[in-house]
């Protein structure tokens, strides 16, 4: 029923294979009901580029496919036939220089199924739906310790693809290796995702259940300081009983990597007078680092430059990401970046006594394979590493590709950043931050709409393979392109898909009805997700039930005009 392709180096000879049995290796692909398992022998010495397998499916009209995209910032949702998702935006590919930067935080250098309409491809696991149906059927990967297991589909031609992204794999002669091993369970969408989730993947349930609380990076960006953090987290009382932690962002360090040199001018007294004061209030005191990025201009890099990884073609220190003016990754493969990394979070948790980290940048690990290893067995190993470093401390992981994480990380991003103005129009941006993050270059860039369709569409994550983080809402009017209708629908929509709820406002701003409607997001209510579904290419139908009452959203994702004041 699949058709095979290999695409492989043996001798610095590129090659590729159609057959299952050959002179370079074997294939064996083994079906039962609700799993499927490839094991590939090699014959030969060889270094492997691609693996997938192809089969028909009939696509009709209201069949809808689930991409699960690369990594958390990622668009992710359902798409019908006639839709369309580009890569790289046009700005993005005017020179190789602009489209390689630009290209770092996704798959865009190494997926191929983009821009052409009905070709989708996503990341883990995929279910298929028709439209207006609760049952699905997903197809899902068990671990992506071999390899990122890829999802494809051309619904235009009726075929289904499962690719393992194999690239930089080093076999020997003789060695056996598996490409698959893959769950098939049909049934209600509730159903289906437990069994995947708990009982084949393996998670258990996490160990954060509700987060609600501040966190400063989308009011100030880097621009914090003592006297802020404090009257921030003053600015709380009124609603501190619906509030849980208190999470400082960027800003706090040196530079980036530079983690234990704190930035004594802007907090003199140090991070752990922050975390006692946090602590003071009854809050868990969150933190944010980067810890496998090194900025250009830190002290790390320049003192450390073996510790940084090199691009396997000329030998060039590696950009992980644009940020900072451009940061550097570091060699989690490297005894000494182990130990300096390990050694940070022991100050960050035991030292200072956070209580929750928030790793951010982690897809920065695995740009490129390297040391005979898939991208996908690097991000398993680098996430293995943080989980070691934190012990049994809290991690909110970001940027980072979700199969790598599921299980292990206690909450997790879903979403990219939000943006401060809800559609981003030049003539009415408010900074030189908003200009750069609003004209979109890829899919991972900050976007209101983005980042609520994926909070929508990834909401079956949540108490399964962490606790979801839909990135914060907004209820302030400073500093804001946001109208109220917009603020509330915002709120609304991160509080019945997630359960890591953020603002980054000062509370001590507002009035009695936005601390009353701060507190009515941060409660802890009993959210069930029926159905969500586009019913045009603008407009989102979210059903749900709130402690018992069943409700629906409805909204479009252009102006945010919705019916959310009848939802509250």
């Amino acid at each position: 029923m699949y058709k095979l392709y290999v695409e492989l180096t043996q001798n610095g000879a590129s090659a590729s294979y159609t057959s299952y049995d050959n002179d370079c290796f074997s294939f064996e692909l083994k079906e039962k009901k609700g799993s499927l398992k490839g094991i590939f022998t090699a014959k030969k010495d060889m270094m492997m580029k691609s693996l997938a397998i192809t089969t028909e499916k009939d696509f009709d009209d209201d069949d809808l496919f689930y991409a699960n995209g690369y990594q958390a910032w990622t668009t992710s949702r359902e798409f019908s036939k006639y839709d369309k998702f580009d890569g790289l935006f046009e700005p993005a590919k005017i020179t190789k220089f602009t489209a390689h930067f630009a290209g770092l935080s996704g798959d865009y250098h190494f997926a191929t199924s983009y821009g052409e309409k009905g070709k989708f491809h996503g990341y883990t696991y995929c279910y298929f739906r028709e439209k207006g149906e609760r049952e699905i059927t997903l197809y899902g990967s068990k671990s992506e310790r071999k390899g990122f297991t890829v999802f494809e589909v051309d619904m235009g031609d009726d075929e289904f693809t499962i690719r393992k992204d194999v690239e930089g794999l080093k076999l020997k002669a003789g060695q056996e290796y598996e490409m698959f091993d893959i769950a098939i369970i049909e049934g209600d969408m509730d159903k289906v995702m437990d069994e995947y989730f708990f009982d084949f993947v393996g998670c258990k349930k996490p160990s954060i259940k509700h987060l609600s609380g501040y966190t400063s990076w989308y009011n100030y960006f880097q621009n914090i300081d003592e006297k802020i953090i404090l009257r921030d987290l003053d600015g709380l009382d009124r609603a501190s009983e619906e509030v849980s932690i208190f999470q400082v962002d960027d800003g706090y360090q040196h530079a980036v990597g530079d983690w234990l040199i704190t930035d004594h001018k802007k907090f003199p007294n140090g991070m752990k007078y922050i975390a006692d004061k946090i602590h003071e209030k009854g809050y868990k005191a969150g933190i944010w680092l980067a810890p496998f990025s090194a900025q250009c201009n830190s002290i790390l890099a320049k003192k450390h430059p073996e510790w940084l990884l090199r691009h396997n073609r000329n030998g060039k220190k590696m950009l992980g990401c644009q940020g900072w003016g451009g940061a550097y990754t570091l060699d989690i493969y490297h005894p000494e970046v182990r130990a300096y990394i390990k050694k940070v979070f022991d100050t960050v948790l035991n030292v200072w006594g956070f209580d929750m980290v928030k790793l951010d940048f982690l897809y920065s690990q695995c740009i490129e394979p390297r040391n005979g290893k898939t991208r996908g067995e690097i991000m398993c190993d680098g996430v293995d590493l943080l989980r070691e470093a934190c012990g049994d401390k809290w991690i909110l992981g970001c940027g980072v590709p979700l199969g790598a994480c599921m299980g292990i990380f206690d909450a997790c991003r879903i979403s990219c950043d939000v943006n401060k103005n809800w559609r981003f129009e030049l003539k009415k941006s408010l900074n030189i931050n908003s200009i750069v993050t609003g004209i979109r270059f890829n899919a991972e860039i900050p976007s209101s709409q983005n980042a609520i369709t994926n909070t929508i569409f990834r909401n079956h994550l949540d108490g399964r393979a962490f606790c979801n983080d839909p990135d914060v809402f907004f209820l302030r009017d400073i500093n804001i392109g946001y109208n109220m209708e917009q603020k509330l629908l915002h709120g609304k929509v991160n509080t019945v898909c997630g359960n890591v709820l953020f603002v980054s406002d000062n509370a001590g701003d507002f009035d009695d009805e936005r601390i009353e409607y701060l507190k009515e997001f941060f409660r802890n209510k009993d959210y069930k997700v029926n159905m969500a579904e586009f019913e045009s290419d603008d407009i989102i139908r979210l059903e749900f039930t709130e402690d018992g009452v069943e409700k629906t959203l409805r909204f479009s994702l252009e102006t945010g005009e919705s019916n959310v004041r009848e939802c509250l």
